[in-house]
């Protein structure tokens, strides 16, 4: 881990990362990738060091309240967070100013903020998204070793539940004889309906490979999963869309278990609720800033600055 200082935070659409790097160990991570221009280690964390400071400036220059996002390149609970705090000073700015807030993670410390999600929920708006890839906790230690399994981060999605946070689960990466099988897309579905996930992306089944990642994610296999690097090379030579052979059977599936199961399952659907603060929730807000004695506000809008 090493501290940085950043001229910004909040990209165009309100999304931040305040870390850049990650120690999860997941194999086939595309934040690795040679086009991010990464000038550390992975695994040196950087700590964007007076993040909260630059989140803050910007926060009180915002006229409309939005929904802010986090996760998107470093999950914002990687280990390192317990002593940072960083991502729960983040999430204390956004209940403090009337914004909502969504993040995507793999990690059981999302928990620890659970009194900051509610009270975020409450105000404006908080959505937890989190990465689901093997139904088999054997093989999430193999593929995503330095974070929770995945029965864990079941019992994390329906804590949620039971305390009134919406979530949405990532189904991905899908690896190409790993676990593109019916038997761990259909076991990772029937965790999301036991849930009470309100929906689920997938952009399709297999993975996406790009200078850097994949070389990382080709050494990997080898130590793994013998001969399958091999398997990969003679299949998908260097190709950046690596599909499954088994995808159309596969989203198939998905699309009728979701369906069955009232589940969101259009990826433009869901990004749009990841975006939208709700108009009730809009409502209240401005109700409460147009009380007798103060200064009319700016209506808040839907879809951000």
């Amino acid at each position: 881990m090493h501290r940085t200082l950043a001229k910004s935070i909040l990209s165009p659409s309100n999304g931040m990362n305040v870390y850049r790097g990650c120690t999860h160990g997941c194999i086939y991570c595309d934040s690795r990738s040679l086009c991010y221009r990464m000038d550390h280690d992975f695994e040196d964390v950087e700590v964007k060091a007076n993040a909260l400071d630059l989140l803050e400036a910007a926060l009180k220059r915002k006229r409309r309240r939005c929904m802010l996002a986090c996760g998107s390149m470093s999950d914002p609970y990687m280990p390192l967070e317990a002593e940072t705090r960083m991502v729960r000073g983040a999430l204390s700015l956004a209940l403090e100013h009337g914004f909502g807030f969504t993040l995507i993670t793999k990690s059981d410390l999302v928990l620890r903020d659970l009194d900051l999600l509610k009270a975020i929920n409450r105000k404006a708006k908080c959505v937890v998204q989190m990465t689901l890839t093997t139904f088999d906790d054997g093989l999430c230690r193999k593929i995503e070793p330095g974070v929770c399994p995945t029965s864990r981060r079941a019992e994390v999605l329906r804590v949620l539940r039971d305390n009134g946070i919406p979530t949405i689960v990532w189904l991905c990466p899908i690896l190409p004889f790993i676990n593109d099988t019916e038997e761990n897309v259909r076991g990772i579905l029937e965790i999301c309906a036991d849930a009470g996930v309100k929906g689920v992306v997938c952009f399709g089944m297999g993975l996406t490979l790009r200078d850097g990642s994949r070389e990382h994610f080709y050494s990997r296999l080898d130590e793994l999963f013998p001969g399958m690097k091999d398997r990969y090379i003679r299949a998908f030579r260097d190709s950046y869309v690596v599909p499954s052979p088994n995808n159309e059977q596969l989203m198939s599936l998905f699309h009728r278990f979701c369906e069955s199961r009232g589940m969101m399952h259009d990826n433009d659907q869901i990004f749009e609720y990841l975006r939208r603060l709700d108009d009730k929730t809009a409502q209240t807000r401005l109700s409460d800033e147009w009380r007798p004695g103060k200064t009319r506000a700016a209506p808040p809008g839907r879809y951000g600055v």
